[in-house]
């Protein structure tokens, strides 16, 4: 049993992690535009949405930095490091998992929940934030998947004897 769960987290730990990578590159690229669109025309309807999208920026660059970062040092030595541990592993996803969810809420906020691009007018670029808040909240999901189950594989190492210090497999 342990041997197929060791499988299952040397396989799905570079899926997770790249999936994770390649939607906040989506996400970094639509802000990106949205934030230098922003900038140039100053067409943002409050402060308060040119923020926003500014935090989804710095959310989803951090994201990038930090998830490529666990993806290779996992890939160098997925046992025996403390950068590789469970408690690395929660403490970078943790507070992305906070990030996001400050994100993708407050674009939710901004939104309200939506926008209808055939009846709204009052936001410049109505698709574009559609996407912005879509693909936030399938970052906060992905994220959240991957601390249940960091947390998961940190219970059974604590139980093992190992503690949090531990390795994913």
């Amino acid at each position: 049993m342990t041997r197929d769960v060791n499988t299952h987290v040397r396989r799905g730990h570079p899926i997770t992690l790249g999936l994770m990578i390649l939607f906040a590159i989506i996400e970094l690229s639509l802000s990106a535009w949205l934030t230098s669109k922003f900038n140039h025309f100053h067409n943002y309807r409050t402060l308060s949405e040119r923020d926003r999208v500014r935090f989804t920026l710095f959310t989803s660059t951090w994201t990038v930095v930090w998830a490529a970062l666990l993806l290779i040092l996992f890939a160098h030595s997925a046992t025996g490091s403390m950068l590789t541990s469970v408690l690395a592993h929660l403490v970078v996803l943790g507070f992305t998992w906070l990030l996001w969810t400050a994100a993708a809420a407050a674009v939710t906020d901004m939104l309200g929940g939506g926008l209808n691009c055939k009846l709204e007018d009052a936001f410049a670029y109505c698709n574009q934030l559609n996407a912005l808040e879509a693909f936030a909240w399938i970052e906060w999901l992905l994220c959240t998947f991957a601390i249940i189950v960091v947390l998961w594989r940190g219970i059974s190492s604590a139980r093992s004897g190992n503690g949090y210090r531990g390795s994913l497999v």
